[in-house]
């Protein structure tokens, strides 16, 4: 396979198993369309909890090299980072270090959502000690008011 980004040649290699196209030039990476799950599963395997995986498409001057479309340029999962991706879902492509990004990126969605249920589970546990001291205030209130009878 060509690299459609500078034209040079690309070579099988593996990828944290995976295994990936590079070019030999510009050291771009063509990821088929399941592999880049695949590299962010090395890290977070739930991909109920990563979210979107783009939103915003802009046009790309790349064409896909499995089935020729233009490609589109999307901003990954919310963050700072603009890939670029097959519309009909052939793969995408990701500049020299992106995959390291990517990475880095998952690592500290994975943090994040870790201290979002961490903080959730504390703030219950401060409501549960907040609903008790209402239920104990309530029954004294109501024991009073027996006893005013």
């Amino acid at each position: 396979m060509k690299c459609y980004k500078c034209y040079g040649e690309t070579k099988k290699e593996k990828l944290k198993g995976i295994e990936i196209d590079r070019c030999t030039s510009c050291q771009s990476i063509w990821l088929d369309y399941n592999e880049l799950d695949q590299l962010e599963d090395t890290i977070w395997p739930h991909d109920e909890l990563k979210g979107s995986l783009f939103f915003g498409t802009k046009v790309s001057s790349i064409s896909c090299p499995k089935c020729g479309t233009q490609m589109k340029k999307i901003n990954y999962r919310f963050f700072d980072l603009e890939l670029e991706m097959c519309p009909n879902s052939c793969g995408f492509y990701l500049d020299k270090g992106e995959e390291k990004r990517i990475l880095e990126l998952i690592k500290k969605d994975k943090k994040a959502y870790k201290r979002k249920i961490k903080a959730e589970d504390e703030w219950a546990k401060v409501l549960g000690k907040i609903k008790k001291s209402l239920k104990l205030l309530k029954e004294k209130d109501l024991s009073s008011d027996k006893k005013e009878s």
